[in-house]
């Protein structure tokens, strides 16, 4: 259990990072991003702050989901969750806060590229299913119940953040998040997690 935290963790923070390479790619980011980016925006706070108050809410949505049952998990989600929302402000803010030289088809790739290697984290993590993200964690625990695929709840989920995004950029003056970058990265992420995770199950049952 203790390798599988650590192995996670590692994959927390490469997620933060290709997430914060997402934003400063500036060309639209995925769509829960976009959400959060849009409260953060509104509210002016930074996006790991908002990532640190939805994670919260949605693990106590996990908790209420699986009655309680795994205390320990919790604690380690909701350490893991603060320590999620820090990496995206320190990488975003601190490591890639300067302005970048690069042309639209360079952005698009780094969003390409930082989104591949989020939404592959975020797969093994719910692969390991240690200290899953609260989000991840109710796909995984809807999909064991009613037998929907974790692919299809996590483009469901892309719809929702999207419209919340819209919807609050235009009852506000912050600009539209929601971007080509964004529909790049709501084909990509989703995608690279479902495969990463089906590839993980894949090498557990070839050497089982």
């Amino acid at each position: 259990m203790l390798i599988k935290v650590l192995k996670s963790s590692i994959f927390y923070i490469i997620s933060a990072f290709g997430i914060s390479l997402g934003i400063v790619a500036n060309v639209g980011i995925s769509s829960y991003n976009s959400m959060n980016q849009a409260v953060a925006l509104a509210n002016d706070i930074k996006i790991g702050t908002i990532t640190i108050v939805f994670n919260s809410i949605f693990l106590l949505f996990y908790i209420i989901l699986t009655k309680g049952k795994y205390k320990m998990k919790y604690l380690i989600q909701g350490i893991s969750t603060f320590m999620f929302g820090f990496f995206i402000n320190y990488f975003t803010y601190n490591i890639l806060g300067g302005e970048l030289s690069l042309n639209y088809f360079q952005r698009i790739l780094l969003l390409s590229f930082g989104t591949i290697i989020s939404g592959a984290s975020i797969g093994i993590i719910a692969y390991y299913n240690a200290i899953t993200f609260p989000l991840e964690g109710i796909c995984i625990e809807i999909n064991r119940i009613t037998k929907v695929s974790f692919i299809k709840l996590r483009y469901f989920i892309d719809i929702i953040a999207i419209t919340v995004s819209l919807g609050i950029s235009f009852s506000t003056n912050i600009p539209i998040l929601v971007r080509e970058g964004t529909i790049v990265s709501m084909i990509l992420l989703s995608l690279s997690m479902g495969i990463a995770k089906n590839y993980m199950e894949n090498q557990k049952k070839n050497l089982s």
